[in-house]
């Protein structure tokens, strides 16, 4: 986290900012926005699995497709009269709707499932992998090997999962319009609300005991191991509630942009959203915020007038970043404010688990 007072009370200027919004944005540009801020949730997942503990995940969107199809799924049936299929699985002649999507009819355990489905996969997929100690580059391949397999699987299963065009046509929820107006506002003060809680919940986190022996283990995980700590649970946690976050993010989102599909899910889509969090510094839960919103304005922006352009813009920036800031653009500005202020000298490994010796 940056000692610079822009992260430190800007919060003060963002949300006046956020509340604002609805009355300075066109219906359009506030479900746009609040779109980005869905994709900020998950991003602040990505601060923490990736900044605080380490560990570098290319399968976030797997997570976020979760709570996506989860929403999607009950929007679906709830659409629907007793008995009867959506319309993908009536073309494709299933003649019953499939177990898996009986749940999902029930809103209670339809919202439950955005966290419950995430949090219990990558709770068991953690543990199994961290366990055996498969950490940087594996677990990064594994991650999206993982990504690419969810991808695959949803776009094969036409019949029950709508395949590439995956489910779509959502009207209401809880009786909010959706698309319109208010049913616009109304979804990003609920976006708004989420995103603040969750960013107020990671930085607590972040300070407590448990954000110091994460980022102990992040700088030097066999001096912590010696100091007596099973540093497994640690990292199985920060990677489980990175999953929930995007999961959180990925419901959101889908309620705002009426659609979920493979394509969020993916390979691409998942080194996209690391990209978001390195543009904007994955040590700062600010930067990643910011990153969400510069890099998704700018795509929509380019994708609207070179379409086919975007992904090559979108590696260019990520080279820039990886050889001239490596710390993205939150640590840009505390390396120009550490400038003006004393410095003690030490370095990032011995302060974090020095902290942890002294907390023993």
């Amino acid at each position: 986290m940056t000692d610079h007072p822009i992260f430190k009370h800007g919060w003060i200027v963002v949300l006046a900012v956020g509340i604002c919004a609805p009355a300075l944005l066109s219906s359009y540009d506030l479900n746009l926005l609040g779109r980005f801020l869905a994709m900020a949730i998950l991003a602040i997942g990505i601060v923490l699995i990736w900044g605080e503990a380490g560990i570098l995940t290319l399968g976030q969107g797997v997570f976020f497709g979760m709570g996506g199809y989860c929403i999607a799924m009950y929007l679906k049936l709830s659409s629907l009269e007793a008995g009867a299929l959506p319309d993908f699985m009536e073309w494709s002649g299933v003649s019953a709707l499939p177990w898996w999507w009986v749940p999902f009819a029930n809103p209670v355990l339809a919202l439950l499932a955005i966290i419950v489905v995430p949090a219990v996969f990558s709770g068991v997929f953690a543990w199994l992998v961290f366990r055996r100690r498969i950490v940087g580059v594996y677990f990064a391949l594994i991650t999206q090997a993982v990504a690419l397999t969810f991808a695959t699987l949803l776009t094969s299963q036409q019949n029950t999962t709508g395949g590439y065009n995956g489910l779509t046509g959502f009207q209401t929820i809880f009786g909010l319009e959706l698309g319109t107006t208010d049913g616009n506002r109304t979804l990003y003060w609920v976006t708004l609300a989420i995103l603040a809680l969750v960013f107020a919940a990671t930085r607590w986190l972040i300070g407590s005991r448990y954000g110091t022996v994460l980022r102990a283990t992040r700088d030097g995980e066999n001096r912590v191991r010696f100091l007596g700590y099973n540093t497994t649970p640690y990292k199985v946690v920060a990677f489980a509630l990175s999953a929930v976050f995007a999961a959180i993010g990925g419901a959101l989102f889908t309620l705002h942009a009426g659609v979920v599909s493979p394509a969020f899910v993916g390979v691409v889509p998942s080194i996209e959203m690391i990209v978001w969090v390195a543009v904007g510094g994955r040590h700062s839960l600010w930067g990643a915020i910011s990153g969400v919103l510069i890099v998704n304005f700018a795509k929509d922006m380019i994708s609207s007038a070179l379409p086919e352009a975007w992904l090559y813009v979108l590696g260019l920036v990520f080279i820039l970043v990886v050889m001239f800031l490596p710390n993205g653009l939150a640590g840009l500005v505390d390396d120009l404010w550490q400038k003006y202020r004393t410095r003690d000298g030490s370095n990032d490994m011995a302060g974090s688990t020095g902290a942890l010796e002294e907390s023993k």
